[in-house]
């Protein structure tokens, strides 16, 4: 009994010397679970993002050579998009037809993106989902998402001469420094262009 009591004041005094109570272990609890709970969500974020850049590589590869994205009917539009000190978007090559469906499949990206190389070459970066606000609001309520990520909403008028449309870039092909789903690659020039942008 002199043992259990001197072990039961022996851990009550480490308590009290760590700064910890057993009232304060146990108000400890639901900030725990509540880390844990974010912890977890942030890995299936990670999950989801990382799963939507292998659908894109395994849905684009083929289109590392732009004559096979030319014969499935994607047109070089745009110019070479540039955003001066945000970097660039590259050259967009747009399937008219994907983006006329109005719908979103990650698996079928409405436009693939190239980097203009100085030897000539067009380098595929990433590739870009996009749906006019429109259309999508005719049949949804909510913004739209792709394997979780949210797209971007460009307001009219824009650059681009388009109605208001929600945008996704996955920078799948280059990795950019700010970011896999932002609208501007830091580490894309549009220099080496030889054709003439709108």
């Amino acid at each position: 009994e002199r043992l259990a009591t001197h072990i039961k004041l022996t851990l009550f005094a480490v308590l009290v010397l760590t700064g910890c109570s057993p009232t304060a272990l146990r108000a400890q609890a639901p900030v725990l679970a509540t880390a844990t709970s974010h912890h977890e969500a942030t890995l299936a974020k990670k999950s989801e993002a990382s799963g939507l850049v292998k659908v894109v590589r395994e849905s684009t590869e083929r289109f590392r050579d732009v004559s096979v994205a030319e014969a499935e009917g994607y047109v070089l539009q745009f110019g070479c998009v540039s955003g001066g000190d945000a970097g660039a978007m590259g050259l967009h090559y747009v399937n008219a037809s994907l983006v006329g469906d109005d719908e979103l499949d990650a698996t079928r990206p409405e436009i693939v993106i190239y980097e203009p190389m100085p030897d000539g070459r067009l380098r595929l970066i990433g590739a870009d989902y996009l749906v006019v606000a429109e259309a999508w609001h005719g049949k949804h309520t909510e913004t739209p998402q792709i394997m979780g990520q949210l797209l971007h909403l460009f307001e009219s008028p824009n650059r681009f001469g388009l109605p208001a449309f929600y945008t996704l870039h996955v920078w799948a092909w280059k990795e950019n420094p700010t970011g896999m789903f932002v609208n501007w690659h830091s580490n894309v020039s549009c220099e080496a262009f030889k054709g003439k942008n709108p």
